[in-house]
């Protein structure tokens, strides 16, 4: 048993080790992010301070093409903000980049407008790339170098608050995470999202605090809306007209920019992974997580790994010691279980991989099946091989049925009835005839005997010479047992009239048998040596079977009372008390000889 445990947790230990580095290698990446957007990212009712004015498809008709305005468009429209004192908008945040001088008039038109609003929050960028760098352990190369940054012009940036608009996606292209800041020049330039945060929360007395990011500054984004989530078709040509009312983005965040494929400023999002969110609106989801400091810290990978590795082992080792059918109940259990943890930790502020657990255990689960079906395989085969030689195929396949649990393969006690048969003067006979006309003799004597204790469900134990041991009891526990070996033994004394009758008129010789039948407690099992065993029962029951057979005259069944008392009022005997002495056995030993068996 102890060989067993430990051969299973070894199968166990590998089956998780293999599945951790499978996903250390990114086997799941793609569809865990799916699982996480799925059970993660819900549409949530949005924050009303959060307006979105797009520079849509209406403004490119009415004002002409994007690439034909100057900075005179967005000009008007922040005067149009700042036209009612009483209704301005907290904070406005321009998603484009106003770098460089063109027209002095536009640029500053565009400045005194953004001074006189005074909340303006103008956009920067960042220009990526990888480049060798040097740190105090040498030179590395640095994939996520900044080559080049670009803010807004002199005018611009002297009266607004700039932050950028800089985004990176995952590696399957969904943008779920948000850079928090950037470090052109080593100082932190943080995102225009929440430059706005900021500024709004202060306006309002608002606590906000800064989301735990990595390394790079990225933060995992909690979606609060899809597309279209906080853009009520308001363009910026309808602001510019004057048709919108103040009322509609007095004391709220105003963010304007593309709204149009044409200027190419959409991706796709885990809150709607098949239709394609406008720029303007990730930055107001990030802005309504900072107002809400909703933020989730991604649990370490590691710290996942070790989980992994501990909780697919555990369900590994336990479907491998279980059977089938409860192996998958528990294996859907503990999936189903790490998926509602999953999502109760997200509710509580931590993000994990969703799909690690549950896919490790499934593993172990069809791994513990298919281990299950080689094992029984193995064991049928090892049954069949075993016991196909001694007894009845029917026989054998209960013992397939009943499995390698109840046969007791080392040695068991068990109550058993035993056969001994042999031929009476043979060893005269096999001294006087020709070695051919001796195996002749005994393969057809032998073949019935066998036949009978086949034919009686029996298990057939061994030939030595002329005798045959059989008993009934074993591998299984069979009903009526000893009438079974009874009525084996008179068929045999029956069958050896036919045999020499048939070997009377062949060869001219005759037939006589003695059977033994004993009924008590015997150990049965294999025994010998690893490499050559034999399946057999011993102990004081099968020695004393051996000695009522061995004083048994031809044609004739003795049997012992334990036997007779098994079988009742069934056989009749003729007591033949204490007058024959079995070698081994105290005086008074009564043996009896079979009549009749009903």
């Amino acid at each position: 048993m102890k060989k067993i445990f430990n051969n299973r947790a070894v199968q166990a230990c590998i089956v998780a080790l293999i599945v951790v580095l499978l996903v250390i290698a990114g086997a799941l990446t793609r569809l865990d992010r799916w699982m996480q957007d799925v059970l993660f990212e819900r549409p949530q009712v949005t924050s009303g301070d959060i307006v979105v004015i797009g520079i849509d498809e209406d403004a490119l008709n009415r004002i002409g093409p994007y690439q034909t305005w100057d900075r005179n468009v967005i000009a008007s429209a922040l005067d149009a903000l700042a036209a009612d004192p009483e209704n301005q908008p907290a904070v406005v945040a321009i998603d484009t980049l106003y770098s460089g001088e063109t027209d002095p008039e536009a640029d500053q038109h565009l400045a005194d407008a953004a001074e006189k609003l005074g909340c303006v929050v103008t956009a920067t960028g960042a220009t990526f790339d990888s480049q060798i760098a040097e740190s105090a352990n040498g030179y590395y190369m640095d994939d996520f170098a900044i080559l080049a940054y670009d803010e807004p012009y002199d005018a611009l940036k002297d009266v607004t608050t700039q932050g950028h608009v800089n985004a990176m996606y995952d590696s399957d292209g969904i943008m779920r995470h948000a850079m928090l800041y950037l470090e052109p020049d080593g100082e932190k330039v943080y995102s225009i999202g929440y430059q706005a945060a900021k500024l709004y929360a202060e306006k309002q007395g608002l606590e906000i605090t800064e989301p735990p990011t990595d390394s790079r500054g990225m933060f995992y984004v909690s979606y609060t809306a899809g597309p279209g989530g906080y853009y009520d078709h308001v363009s910026v040509a309808d602001l510019i007209d004057g048709t919108v009312p103040s009322d509609y983005y007095a004391g709220k965040i105003v963010l304007i920019g593309p709204y149009a494929t044409g200027l190419q400023d959409a991706c796709f999002t885990p809150i709607a992974r098949n239709e394609q969110m406008y720029g303007v609106e990730v930055h107001a989801n990030v802005i309504d997580a900072i107002l809400k400091n909703d933020y989730k810290t991604e649990v370490p990978d590691l710290l996942q790994l070790i989980l992994l590795f501990a909780i697919t082992w555990i369900i590994t080792f336990i479907c491998l010691r279980t059977k089938v059918l409860l192996s998958v109940i528990i294996t859907a259990a503990a999936a189903v279980g790490s998926l509602l943890i999953c999502v109760a930790l997200y509710n509580a502020g931590y993000l994990m991989h969703p799909l690690w657990i549950p896919v490790g255990v499934i593993a172990g689960c069809l791994v513990s099946i298919v281990a299950h079906y080689i094992r029984s395989a193995m064991e049928k085969r090892e049954i069949t091989r075993t016991f196909e030689r001694y007894v009845a195929p029917e026989i054998v396949e209960e013992i397939l049925k009943e499995g390698t649990e109840n046969i007791g393969l080392g040695g068991k006690s068990c109550e058993i009835a035993v056969l001994f048969v042999d031929v009476r003067g043979f060893t005269t006979m096999s001294e006087r005839l020709d070695p051919e006309k001796v195996v002749y003799i005994l393969n057809k004597y032998l073949t019935m005997a066998s036949g009978c204790v086949e034919r009686n469900h029996g298990t057939l134990d061994k030939f030595v010479g002329d005798a045959m041991m059989a008993f009934w009891g074993a591998p299984l526990p069979q009903e009526d047992g000893v009438y079974h070996a009874v009525r084996t033994a008179m068929e045999i004394i029956e069958g050896a009239h036919g045999v020499s009758e048939e070997l009377k008129s062949e060869i001219g010789e005759e037939l006589n048998v003695g059977v033994g039948v004993n009924y008590g407690p015997a150990v049965v099992g294999n025994m010998g040596s690893e490499r050559h065993m034999d399946y057999t029962a011993i102990g004081d029951t099968v020695n004393t079977a051996a000695r009522l057979e061995a004083n048994a005259p031809g044609g004739t069944v003795y049997i012992s009372r334990s036997v007779a008392d098994q079988l009742g009022d069934r056989v009749t005997v003729t007591s033949l008390g204490g007058t024959i002495k079995l070698k081994g056995k105290a005086e008074g030993f009564e043996v009896l000889k079979v009549e009749n068996l009903k």
